[in-house]
């Protein structure tokens, strides 16, 4: 019986330090236990989430509500610019329609020169234009001084050289006689980027147009093509096998091993130092299917394995292998012919939308744009190409685009009219827009719930 009080005051003093709903019992043979009721454990639970909340104070918690959102918006960024490689995207057509002129890539942008515009009984352009892949326009330059097409255009060091072509017409303004009687010339015309200026440097020594030209190591090199005929007689053979080049540095000419097949008209592209110059005419008018390649540092020729499908005013782009595999890409008609120098082989690529020939090429960031040319009339079609294994390689940092002078803005195309600029569909890629939606909606779902428990517990703090 003495026991009993001794428990009950030990039971009071416990009581009073922990509440009135605690009670311990303690003897000689059973540990303490202790007895909680469920409205006591709930409310400890809920102080201490409180307590866990409201150690963010509003300023970090605002910032975390910004990180959140601002990581979906490069999550839905991401998944709308995603682009398949092997597809086409219509973008900004050129000015005007155009043929046989210069398309060449400086500092991110194409310049656009010369060509056929399909006006005129005198039909040669002097115009020089400005495509900005970035913004989808077009601005005007300073025009070229000497009106011509079927020329070679190559840029080094922000400089555009423009040599060769044809600038003149004899004989009467009808096709049979355009086509064949053509003026050659040899001017040779530089335009400068920085102060949109023209220059004339030293005449190519033998004047050709229907030819390339292709830089290395600072030289420009201009292969076969054809001279000018003799006005009284146009039957007369006149295509070259020259190889003729010109040195920047010294603005003087040399000469180097002919091409061992004399053609026109050609595709040409540079990879890893050596010239390949595919298909065209030979004299007769007849199709070749030869890859000539050339090598400067020996001053030889070889040859690769014939295209599949033999061209005339093809035109062709390398790309480096920095952001897409190294490859030479040919389009012509509708066809994407695609080289692989290193395997030696070649493949086929997505058909190009708009069927043409006598089109450009350029090259900007592993990606390619057809522009120009004509298939059933002159077109003023500009379209990308995204080449096979784009993204595959580790992109380097972008280049600093030259700020321009003053230039004069071209009316830029509406919205709806370039609604279709979104690449065609292929296999796999439903799949991956399927995982691109989940992964924004699951993404949104989580954010939404964050901002949610956030708000709530800076609510409950105030």
């Amino acid at each position: 019986m003495n026991g009993v009080p001794k428990i009950a005051a030990q039971s009071k003093s416990k009581a009073n330090s922990c509440g009135n709903h605690i009670t311990i019992f303690k003897n000689s043979c059973s540990p303490v236990r202790i007895v909680c009721s469920a409205s006591r454990i709930k409310y400890n639970f809920h102080r201490e989430l409180n307590n866990w909340r409201v150690e963010m104070n509003k300023p970090v918690a605002l910032a975390l509500i910004l990180i959140m959102i601002m990581a979906l918006c490069l999550i839905l960024t991401d998944s709308t610019h995603a682009v398949s490689d092997d597809t086409w995207i219509a973008k900004a057509p050129l000015p005007e329609h155009r043929e046989l002129f210069g398309a060449v890539a400086v500092n991110g942008n194409i310049c656009v020169i010369g060509g056929y515009p399909g006006s005129g009984s005198y039909p040669f352009s002097n115009m020089t234009q400005m495509y900005n892949p970035e913004s989808n326009s077009w601005s005007s330059l300073a025009s070229m001084p000497t009106a011509r097409m079927r020329f070679a255009a190559a840029v080094y060091n922000e400089k555009i050289y423009v040599i060769g072509g044809q600038d003149q017409l004899y004989g009467p303004s009808n096709d049979s006689v355009y086509y064949s009687i053509e003026g050659v010339t040899g001017v040779n015309e530089v335009y400068t980027l920085a102060t949109n200026t023209w220059e004339t440097r030293t005449s190519m020594p033998t004047p050709r147009d229907n030819l390339q030209a292709n830089i290395v190591d600072g030289r420009i090199f201009l292969i076969g093509g054809q001279t000018q005929q003799p006005l009284n007689d146009p039957t007369v053979e006149h295509t070259s096998n020259l190889t003729e080049i010109y040195h920047t540095a010294t603005d003087s000419w040399t000469t180097m091993a002919s091409i061992p097949n004399a053609v026109y008209s050609y595709a040409s592209a540079v990879v890893d130092g050596k010239i390949y110059v595919i298909s065209g005419m030979y004299a007769n008018s007849s199709l070749s299917n030869l890859v000539q390649i050339f090598d400067p540092q020996t001053n030889s020729w070889s040859f690769g394995p014939p295209i599949p499908t033999p061209m005339n005013l093809a035109a062709a782009g390398a790309t480096t292998g920095i952001v897409a595999p190294k490859r030479i890409y040919v389009f012509g008609g509708s066809k994407t012919q695609v080289y692989d120098p290193e395997a030696d082989t070649w493949s086929s690529g997505a058909d190009m939308p708009t069927y043409r020939y006598g089109l450009a090429v350029a090259v900007v960031n592993d990606t390619l744009y057809a522009l120009g040319g004509s298939g059933v009339s002159l077109t003023d079609a500009n379209e990308q190409y995204v080449p096979v294994g784009y993204g595959t390689v580790t992109p380097s940092p972008l280049t600093t685009v030259t700020q321009f002078p003053e230039l004069t803005p071209t009316q830029s195309p509406t919205a709806s009219a370039y609604a279709s600029e979104q690449p065609s569909p292929k296999a796999g890629d439903s799949d991956i827009s399927s995982f691109n939606v989940w992964l924004v909606v699951t993404v949104a779902i989580i954010v939404v719930v964050a901002v949610v428990m956030v708000v709530y517990g800076l609510r409950r703090r105030d």
